[in-house]
């Protein structure tokens, strides 16, 4: 699963982007769900403002009545899933990240591992789903079973995508491999809290 991640740094790359669109909020390095965070959506490849805990656009109720854990969505099994199955062929977008974070060893003792991108690029693209409802536009990460570079840490890891897989994920295929060939290098960080923040959080301790 993928409960913690790090804010991209998009501004002043390659990537021609609305420096309004991307520069929102500062940069975070404890990125929770329910907060808003940048998706690039499939229409025109138009960078947006989600909130990253997807609710689907028949529930009925208020916002807080929504329970089940939407941030994540398996990708072997969306297609079918209620809550995703509407979204799965028009809801595609992408979700950039600068790393994330999974745990290990016991409740009350875990450690935390940050995940990084082995590769020049400093940015993760995540495969993810987008659902308007009401007046909120909300998203999940897709998931999938994890590779070599992650298992040894964590049994799922986020989809992440090469550039040739987002524009096929975009475009609504369907892949059980997306993301297998992700290159990953992790390390363990010192323990921090649900409201800490800061570039010190991916050191190593």
């Amino acid at each position: 699963m993928c409960g913690r991640f790090i804010d991209p740094n998009l501004r002043g790359t390659e990537v021609e982007w609305d420096e309004k669109k991307i520069d929102p909020i500062p940069r975070r390095w404890n990125v929770k769900p329910t907060q808003n965070v940048l998706i690039v959506a499939q229409a025109g490849r138009t960078a947006m403002i989600a909130r990253w805990w997807l609710v689907p656009s028949w529930h009925k109720g208020d916002l807080k009545a929504w329970k089940p854990s939407t941030f994540n969505a398996r990708i072997e099994d969306a297609a079918t899933k209620p809550s995703f199955r509407a979204v799965w062929r028009y809801g595609r977008c992408l979700i950039p990240a600068g790393g994330y974070y999974e745990w290990t060893g016991a409740k009350g003792a875990k450690q935390p591992h940050v995940f990084l991108n082995a590769g020049n690029e400093e940015t993760l693209w995540f495969a993810g789903l987008a659902s308007r409802w009401s007046d909120y536009l909300t998203c999940a990460i897709m998931t999938r079973a994890a590779n070599d570079d992650a298992r040894d840490v964590h049994h799922r890891m986020p989809v992440i995508l090469n550039a040739e897989e987002r524009e096929v994920w975009l475009a609504g295929e369907d892949d059980a491999d997306f993301g297998a060939d992700a290159r990953l290098r992790h390390h363990p960080v010192a323990r921090f809290g649900l409201e800490d923040d800061g570039p010190e959080l991916i050191e190593e301790p």
